[in-house]
């Protein structure tokens, strides 16, 4: 995986990819929050607190992009 700036670090990429896989199944369920709580927002939108678990769920639904830029950043080439 080769960053847009030049430098490309394989081995980041090869060592988070057991991390991206657990986040994968972390933003599956964030999926499930998203669209549960897309219908409570739905039903009933005075609920602020199903608005900032949609927004976690958001974010549980990032985190293997998140996981794997991170360890593609820390491993130099």
């Amino acid at each position: 995986m080769c960053c847009g700036d030049g430098d490309c670090r394989p081995l980041g990429f090869l060592l988070g990819l057991p991390f991206a896989f657990l986040s994968l199944l972390i933003s599956i369920v964030g999926i499930v929050v998203w669209i549960v709580g897309l219908l409570l927002t739905c039903i009933c939108p005075c609920c602020l607190c199903v608005t900032v678990i949609v927004e976690l769920a958001l974010v549980m639904i990032k985190a293997p992009i998140h996981v794997m830029e991170w360890f593609t950043s820390q491993i130099p080439c």
